[in-house]
């Protein structure tokens, strides 16, 4: 099966960040949200990156506008119709995942494959809401998209072997490393990161150290490329909430347990980059 056009639904950090990588590579795109100001912003931050790009000398100044120009913006799931490849990236929960798929499973051809940006949801459950579990797939790409190399390729439960197979060669197109994995809560990543990110906010709360203090042990004794609390800033502590009870409430082991921390964090407003405040400040956002 041959992938001309992507469909991307939802134009945040996320979907924005793969419209980006799929436009670079040379398939046509089409990004959809329910907030045309989002996909305004979307389409911005595209342009911001590809700026960006072409000042480090990766990208062709004389690209700039061809790469733009191969992703149109929409309000409406049904320009989704011609795209033989679609990947949700929509806020991480369950319920407005899986009424997304039945939407696409309307209005896409039989043929389209389904995917989803998850970082912790089941594709198993989201194929269950679509006619087409064999074509439901986990492609998990890493914040931020254009320039992280990976891509979790998470297979469900009746997810064919053929759609791993395309979903492994678009990732590949789109200069990724794609790495297979089960449908396990928080697939391999996650499974990983975010305990470490959940004990990090654990050091914090209980005054073992403070949050410069954490990420510089991190990044000056263990060689991380960012400490762990300004990566949780980067993703977004809500987004970090949610995968830490999604593995809670699946896997019921205590040590999954959001840190109370983080929980007051995010009802005060406190996301990270993203609203200018998190365990760091951000006078930019």
């Amino acid at each position: 099966m041959k992938i001309r056009t992507v469909g991307i639904v939802g134009a945040g950090q996320m979907g924005g960040g793969i419209a980006h990588v799929a436009a670079l590579a040379g398939f046509d795109v089409v990004l959809t949200d329910i907030d045309a100001e989002i996909l305004d912003q979307g389409m911005a931050s595209v342009a911001a990156n590809l700026d960006r790009q072409i000042r480090r000398g990766t990208v062709d100044a004389a690209e700039r506008d061809r790469i733009l120009g191969h992703i149109q913006t929409s309000t409406h799931l049904k320009d989704h119709a011609r795209a033989e490849l679609v990947i949700e990236s929509a806020v991480e929960r369950l319920d407005i995942k899986a009424e997304i798929f039945r939407q696409l499973d309307d209005n896409c051809p039989e043929s389209t494959i389904l995917a989803s940006n998850t970082s912790s949801i089941s594709i198993t459950k989201l194929g269950t809401a679509s006619r087409r579990p064999d074509r439901v797939v986990g492609m998990h790409f890493m914040n931020p998209a254009p320039l992280m190399r990976l891509v979790e390729v998470v297979r469900g439960l009746d997810t064919s072997p053929e759609t791993i197979e395309v979903v492994k060669h678009v990732a590949r197109t789109m200069d990724k490393t794609p790495v297979e994995c089960a449908d396990l809560p928080g697939f391999v990543s996650n499974r990983l990161l975010m305990p470490m990110i959940n004990e990090a906010i654990v050091a914090v709360a209980e005054n073992i150290a403070t949050p410069q203090a954490v990420d510089e042990v991190m990044t000056l004794g263990m060689n991380h490329p960012m400490g762990p609390l300004a990566l949780a800033d980067l993703i977004g502590l809500d987004n970090c909430l949610s995968v830490m009870r999604t593995l809670h409430g699946e896997l019921g082991d205590p040590k999954y347990r959001p840190c109370p921390l983080l929980v007051r964090m995010v009802d005060a407003g406190r996301l990270g980059r993203k609203s200018g405040r998190g365990f760091f400040t951000y006078p930019e956002a």
